[in-house]
């Protein structure tokens, strides 16, 4: 990045992590026994996907339950891309990892058939063959992120910085230090100064979740907006797997909402999908029927909407009892009231909508990327565990178990001291956007959202990936153009980063010559022989 000669703000911590969601704050209270550590929250400190996972976190808990029998079922719902090596070890850490999120005080709901012997409920959830979803009630996530916040709140050795921006990496080299290639630091926009900072650590690991941002409708906040794998490849990490994007099957189809996820949880409770004449499909395209794996039943709502010429499907529980509804999903059915929709009476129309990116940044069981010192952990990784489709209730699970292991090597292989704390000596001439190019930036954002949702959605063609190449290709021009000319701003740091990072995800499509999983084309309609994954070098 350039940077106009000026004397910045510097910070140093032995560890900075970026990114504030459940593997941010589970990493940094594994580390702050030990570590002085600087968490950067790019909004509020409990913005983050985490907040708004409303399912659970995927571990067998059941004696009827085996993890062989987890295992197959991510390996199946993955479509034969999975790794196998990496499912294994996320899946046999489960139940240590629930276990330290209990110990550190989330509480998940009690079977109420079982109180006295504390079974927690567990419910099942698409692509699952047995109950294993830990929850508490439908805002698991919620849960999880007040409890990890309030912890590392309190953290002597943890130092919260709100409203910070990763820019870009600092690299040995760019300070001609002779060692192999390592990072030493960050350049951080704080928004609230709107100033440029720069913080020096001995290790850097970025947590800064997904991308689902790029496209028009997602689930997810705004703050997804590929944030670490953009940096990540500017720094030059491999990026794999960024074709294969979640979408949802049921995010709430009304005109006052804004991405409100309708959780899986729904259906493994015994919710339908249904047309609008009350008939069911599911159970004619799966055998699984609503709980087949995500991308089956994404499709299917897709093709049925397109088939009937309608705007969206619809979800039904009604059928089932009224307290058992309202107490299984609480925040759900009081959302939905505001809307003057009644769970226990109303089919709920809902429409896919992007929601987690199975790809990422290329790391090892530690999180470690290719870079030294520079670790991925949680949404914005690629750990081989997800393959072409995740399955639900496995990514809490996974940030989890890679926290785990991140904290493990980092105690082991950080440096003790900071390397460097020079300058790169860089210059940007910086002028202030007018009113009419800060328009212009924003209306570009939401192009970019539109062109991915138009040609590399749920359904996708060559033609339509080659038509979004070109029209992202022409935007990258104009905003690499104002990036170097005008003042930072985030709006204009959240476009240049998911610019790139739509660009890396059609290159990815563009590669991947078959339909699997969550990537189906037209015209390689059929499976390859063999399952690769797609790998992009810097």
């Amino acid at each position: 990045m350039n940077i106009k000669k000026h004397i910045y703000p510097k910070y140093e911590s032995d560890i900075l992590i970026v990114g504030s969601g459940i593997a941010g704050l589970s990493l940094a209270l594994r580390l702050s026994c030990t570590y002085k550590v600087i968490v950067l929250s790019k909004s509020v400190v409990k913005e983050s996907a985490t907040l708004y996972a409303q399912g659970g976190i995927a571990a067998v808990c059941d004696q009827k339950d085996h993890i062989d029998f987890h295992i197959q079922d991510t390996l199946v719902s993955g479509a034969g891309l999975c790794d196998y090596d990496a499912v294994s070890f996320v899946i046999n850490n489960a139940h240590s990892s629930v276990t330290w999120l209990i110990n550190n005080g989330v509480s998940f709901d009690i079977d109420f058939m079982n109180q006295e012997h504390k079974h927690y409920h567990l419910t099942q959830e698409g692509g699952h063959s047995h109950r294993r979803i830990l929850h508490k009630a439908d805002c698991t996530g919620r849960e999880i992120e007040n409890v990890l916040v309030n912890k590392a709140l309190k953290d002597h050795n943890i130092s919260i910085c709100e409203h910070s921006k990763l820019i870009d990496l600092i690299l040995s080299h760019e300070v001609n230090l002779l060692i192999p290639r390592r990072v030493i630091g960050a350049w951080i926009w704080n928004d609230n100064k709107k100033q440029i900072e720069i913080f020096f650590a001995k290790s850097i690991v970025l947590a800064t979740g997904g991308a689902s941002k790029v496209y028009k409708y997602t689930t997810n906040p705004d703050i997804s907006t590929g944030d670490g794998i953009a940096i990540a490849w500017r720094a030059g990490c491999r990026v794999a797997n960024l074709e294969f994007n979640q979408f949802h099957p049921t995010c709430l189809f009304y005109p006052k909402s804004k991405n409100f996820l309708l959780t899986e949880s729904l259906r493994g409770e015994g919710a339908f999908l249904i047309r609008p004449d009350g008939s069911r499909f599911m159970q004619h395209i799966h055998d699984k029927a609503e709980l087949a794996p995500r991308d089956i039943v994404t499709r299917a709502i897709t093709e049925e909407i397109k088939r009937l010429n309608v705007e969206c499907i619809y979800l039904n529980i009604s059928h089932k009892p009224k307290k058992f509804i309202i107490n299984h999903f609480p925040n759900i059915y009081n959302k939905l009231l505001k809307f003057g929709l009644d769970l226990t009476k109303h089919a709920i129309p809902v429409i896919p909508a992007a929601h987690y990116t199975c790809g990422g940044i290329m790391v090892n069981k530690k999180g470690r990327t290719d870079i030294n010192g520079l670790y991925a952990i949680g949404e914005v990784s690629y750990t081989g565990l997800h393959g072409a489709n995740r399955i639900a209730s496995n990514s809490l699970l996974e940030c989890l178990v890679y926290s785990q292991s991140a904290a493990e090597d980092l105690m082991k292989c950080l440096p003790k001291r900071n390397l460097i704390n020079i300058i790169p000596d860089k210059k940007k001439r910086i002028i202030n956007a007018n009113n009419y190019e800060l328009v212009y930036i924003k209306k570009q954002f939401e192009k970019i959202r539109l062109i991915m949702w138009n040609n590399v959605g749920i359904i996708r063609t060559k033609e339509n990936l080659n038509y979004a190449k070109y029209e992202l290709s022409l935007l990258e021009k104009t905003i690499n153009q104002y990036y170097n000319n005008i003042d930072v701003s985030i709006n204009l740091l959240d476009i240049r980063n998911l610019l790139q990072v739509a660009n890396l995800i059609v290159q990815c499509a563009l590669n991947r010559k078959e339909s699997r999983g969550l990537h189906y084309i037209y015209d390689y309609p059929n499976l390859l022989s063999s399952a690769l994954p797609t790998i992009l070098l810097p």
